[in-house]
């Protein structure tokens, strides 16, 4: 089954790279192009709420004309919260790290990484997982170790979490995909989901990524 890619790129060169390697790729497919975040909206928004999304996955630029791809991520998750939105950027500023991810942006890719390792972290999102490269995923944990104390209100909410849900948390922690997360625990793949989904609206979160930055934050884990 191939993943159905959208990129959102401002860059001319780089978008062309990436157009011609999901064109060819094996597993991959070029769903759409487009150079600024407006177009990408519109064509969203042009769309039924109940239907199916024309891509598996976004490619999102932060530094983009006329918007922000965090605020483009944030317009789209406001939509469609279903939609898997990957920031693929040249910043590594904490703060951008931050801001993308309450956006709720499921992961973050240096374009540094280069184009071909880029397509190999995507490939985890099939699996069920949120792509981050190494550097930018160390910058994370320190980002939420670092601050936002634990308070009342976190514990509170941990306390809801059951058994079986800390568990699949403490394994997205550990960066297993969804498939590995059925594999250790013993369930289907849809349990799992099933459990994912319910870890997200206990805890107010719309990715993983920000499941385990808060799992982190507040040692909901522990």
């Amino acid at each position: 089954m191939e993943l159905r890619v959208a990129v959102v790129e401002d860059d001319p060169h780089y978008r062309g790279s990436l157009e011609t390697l999901l064109g060819f790729e094996p597993g991959f497919h070029l769903a759409s192009s487009y150079s600024e975040p407006a177009s990408f909206l519109e064509e969203l928004s042009g769309l039924s709420p109940t239907a199916p999304l024309p891509f598996d996955l976004v490619l999102m630029d932060i530094d983009l004309p006329g918007m922000s791809g965090i605020e483009a991520t944030r317009s789209v998750k406001r939509r469609r919260p279903e939609a898997i939105v990957v920031m693929l950027t040249a910043f590594e500023d904490p703060e951008k790290i931050l801001a993308a991810i309450r956006a709720g942006a499921d992961g973050y890719l240096l374009k540094r990484a280069g184009v071909a390792e880029v397509i190999d972290q995507l490939r985890s999102v099939a699996d069920g997982g949120s792509p981050m490269t190494p550097g930018i995923a160390r910058s994370v944990l320190e980002l939420v170790r670092g601050g936002h104390p634990k308070d009342a209100t976190s514990r509170g909410d941990a306390l809801e979490l059951s058994e079986r849900e800390r568990d699949v948390l403490r394994a997205l922690v550990r960066g297993l995909a969804y498939k590995q997360v059925a594999a250790e625990l013993a369930l289907s793949i849809d349990t799992v989901r099933t459990y994912i989904r319910r870890i997200y609206m206990k805890l107010q979160v719309h990715s993983a990524t920000e499941a385990v930055a808060r799992a982190v934050r507040e040692g909901l884990t522990d």
